[in-house]
């Protein structure tokens, strides 16, 4: 069996950027694609924020641009899932598919993190024609328009005041009676004029023809004083958090108490030497297009300095 030089798992702006940035480096990666090639971004009709495309592009042609720039260089890349790794022996041992087994001096981890949704059959309906997880992906898309936000921490009360000033009306749907967010959080979107709190509220429901039109919501749930009724908006935005896929990785990395992996200082470094770690699945706060693809440049660099240093190259 041929070791390789460095694997990388996962198939978005991080992984694919590693895989560019790898191959010029002669260091022949293979890159696992797993369940999602391209990542969250598929799920994203429009992307305006990423340098070098001033008019714009959709989330899979952006993902395409950068799988196809890869494999311009040569980089290996392959549909499989990895079902299992062992970083206690080197070289490090990656299974694909249950079944087929790689080593490599190196392993970058892409796997990137899921948002999280509230579970309704509409959500998917409406993915990309009004429903997102990412307020500064897509908040510019409804300049002048009514919006609202599910959560009540600290991450739904940005959302919403990012999006107030964008948007004509903002509600914020909580379902408990008050914000957990902190204090100022809480002061900053309470005295926002174009911001209301739907206290005690939960979603039931979205609807409208081709795209998002309203939210059917539901308030005090099984109480007495129950009652159901409907908001007018163009988009619905997600606040709920995300949760990272390292579930994969968690006998065998430090992970922080969300289950995001730990790097070292401002490197990708893991714990485990030889083993980096890039884009969402290793940054709880940006999470954006641009930083998830300049850590995967990151993690290339810091792999060819590891392998380098340890006469491997």
């Amino acid at each position: 069996m041929e070791t390789s030089k460095c694997i990388i798992i996962g198939g978005g702006p991080a992984g694919y950027t590693a895989a560019i940035y790898a191959s010029r480096a002669n260091l022949s990666p293979i890159l696992f694609e797993g369940l999602q090639p391209g990542g969250q971004l598929t799920t994203t009709t429009e992307v305006e924020n990423f340098p070098g495309y001033p008019d714009g592009i959709t989330g899979p042609a952006l993902t395409d641009d950068l799988r196809r720039q890869a494999l311009k260089f040569d980089a290996n890349i392959q549909s499989g899932i990895v079902t299992a790794v062992d970083f206690s022996k080197r070289p490090f041992e990656v299974t694909v598919n249950g079944t087929d087994t790689y080593t490599a001096h190196t392993v970058i981890i892409a796997t990137g993190a899921s948002a999280r949704y509230l579970g309704l059959p509409d959500e998917q309906k409406y993915m990309g024609m009004g429903v997102s997880a990412c307020a500064t992906c897509d908040g510019f898309f409804y300049r002048d328009r009514s919006v609202a936000v599910v959560g009540g921490g600290d991450s739904a009360c940005e959302e919403a005041l990012y999006l107030s000033t964008i948007a004509k009306k903002v509600y914020l749907i909580v379902r408990k009676p008050q914000l957990r967010a902190s204090k100022i959080m809480q002061q900053r979107v309470l005295k926002k004029e174009n911001i209301t709190v739907l206290f005690n509220c939960n979603t039931l429901g979205l609807f409208g023809d081709e795209v998002l039109e309203g939210a059917k919501i539901i308030e005090n749930q099984g109480k007495e004083n129950e009652q159901v009724f409907e908001i007018a908006i163009d988009g619905f935005f997600l606040a709920i958090g995300h949760s990272p896929n390292t579930d994969l990785f968690k006998d065998s990395l430090t992970l922080d108490k969300d289950g995001y992996i730990v790097v070292q200082g401002h490197t990708t470094a893991t714990n485990v030497e030889g083993v980096f770690a890039a884009g969402d699945v290793a940054d709880p706060h940006y999470q954006q297009a641009v930083t998830a693809a300049a850590m995967g440049c990151r993690a290339a660099l810091d792999a060819e300095a590891y392998l380098i240093e340890h006469d491997d190259l």
